[in-house]
């Protein structure tokens, strides 16, 4: 992914909705959310590295990444590629399997009727079967997998790439707090979505989380390893909160609310994404006792905006993101309202979703996507792989199906051309928050 698109992404602000009541509000047009929701999680299952299950449904991708962690001499195999390119971040991947986890833990019911949800448990599972390979050692996690510079410079597919496969780790020496902490807060909230079904995998998760949250507490410093493409700009005190709130929510043991109400720092904030915690962290724990519960620093004032923001990118990351429904299991008419502006309803009429609605994108920033099928053996130089298939103004030969895209700019204006990358191209954790939201307006009438 390039770094504008990170840097958008980092600064996108997150409307807190009004809840109505358990009423959603029709507001004029109306979609397919259920087909939405499903090419949401298919897209996820694009992402996926490493060896592709039997029930993999995007046909066009293999199998990937089967070498990943031997530069280390530790199996990293699996996982999923962020965005467009082929490199496997710690961060922003915990964030998709922590607000995955949100969704199928709030909007369980809602999934279970659109037969979406053991589609997301498979999604989380996906990652979190990862998470413990990279972290099989006490005060060490892996948190990269691919040179990104080197991936920059080449637009192959997964199956195909030739770049290398540098492995990046945190340990006591080299920090990185927001990483292991966000791990645990994935690790945590996962062994809750597990905990009634794989009681021993739950236990895993679970066990995991607690010593990633001490490593992140007792060894603190911020990893610029993912830097220029994913900095944590916010800092690691977000994450620490986020974390202790989901270990609290998995264990109810003291220590993590007393963590929160003593320990943590906290802010009052209007953005949630990849980098910023605090609003996730305060709407979590507002469903226990908001006076009560607190951390220092700021009481909770949720900020209230009505009009969408210009972006998709943006206008995922608010919308879809599960929080404001998962106060009281409610959705408002300004969720759907931006729900409908990405499937439809905007001024260019047309769809931010690949292959649904009006006019969807047809030419998303993927390598993927953009490259079609190869013989296992070709080798094709990194200069003329953009020749082939990047500067090609034409459709995907694979469709990216479910893809949210980044969308328009301020003005609306969009354009499908697979360079630009801060309109075009997808990242998994845009589609992580939106399958809740999707989930309750496919089951709730309107």
């Amino acid at each position: 992914m390039g770094i504008s698109v990170k840097a958008s992404a980092a600064t996108i602000a997150v409307v807190w909705l009004v809840v109505f009541e358990g009423l959603l509000v029709s507001v004029s047009a109306s979609f397919d959310y259920k087909d939405a929701l499903t090419k949401s999680i298919i897209f996820l299952e694009a992402q996926r590295s490493g060896k592709l299950p039997p029930n993999q449904r995007p046909s066009w991708r293999g199998d990937s990444g089967l070498q990943d962690g031997s530069l280390a001499n530790v199996d990293l195999v699996g996982g999923y590629y962020d965005a467009g390119d082929n490199v496997k971040y710690g961060l922003p991947m915990a964030f998709t399997v922590t607000t995955l986890a949100w969704a199928a833990h709030s909007y369980h019911s809602e999934l279970e009727a659109t037969g979406e949800l053991e589609n997301v448990r498979a999604a989380i599972r996906w990652g979190t079967d990862y998470f413990l390979k990279a972290c099989t050692r006490r005060n060490r996690l892996y948190v990269q997998v691919g040179d990104p510079v080197e991936d920059h410079h080449c637009w192959m597919r997964p199956e195909n790439m030739q770049t290398p496969r540098t492995v990046l780790m945190i340990d006591e020496n080299t920090p990185g707090t927001e990483i292991a902490a966000e791990t645990a807060a994935a690790m945590a909230a996962s062994s809750i979505i597990f905990r009634n079904l794989d009681h021993a995998y739950s236990r895993r998760l679970l066990n995991k989380a607690k010593l990633l949250f001490e490593f992140a507490k007792s060894h603190k410093g911020t990893y610029d390893g993912e830097c220029p493409f994913y900095c944590s700009w916010s800092g690691y005190n977000d994450e620490l909160l986020w974390a202790a709130s989901w270990l609290y929510m998995a264990t109810r043991k003291p220590m993590y609310m007393e963590y929160i109400q003593e320990e943590s720092i906290s802010a009052s904030v209007d953005e949630f994404s990849w980098d910023l915690k605090y609003a996730g962290a305060q709407v979590l724990l507002s469903k226990r006792s908001a006076c009560q519960i607190q951390p220092k620093g700021h009481m909770w004032e949720p900020t209230i905006r009505l009009n969408p923001p210009h972006g998709v990118r943006q206008e995922a990351e608010v919308l879809s993101e599960p929080m404001n429904g998962f106060i009281e299991g409610t959705i408002g008419c300004s969720l759907k309202i931006n729900m409908d502006y990405l499937l439809g309803t905007n001024p260019e009429g047309r769809s931010y979703m690949v292959g649904f609605g009006k006019n969807p994108p047809t030419q998303a920033h993927h390598r993927g996507a953009s490259v079609p099928l190869l013989s296992s053996d070709t080798v094709v130089p990194c200069a003329m792989t953009f020749v082939n298939w990047f500067k090609k103004n034409s459709p995907n030969p694979n469709e990216l199906t479910g893809a949210i895209v980044g969308g328009p700019d301020r003005y609306d204006n969009f354009d499908d051309q697979r360079w630009d990358s801060s309109k075009t191209e997808p990242a998994t954790y845009v589609n992580s928050l939106a399958i809740g939201t999707l989930a309750k307006l496919a089951t709730q009438s309107v």
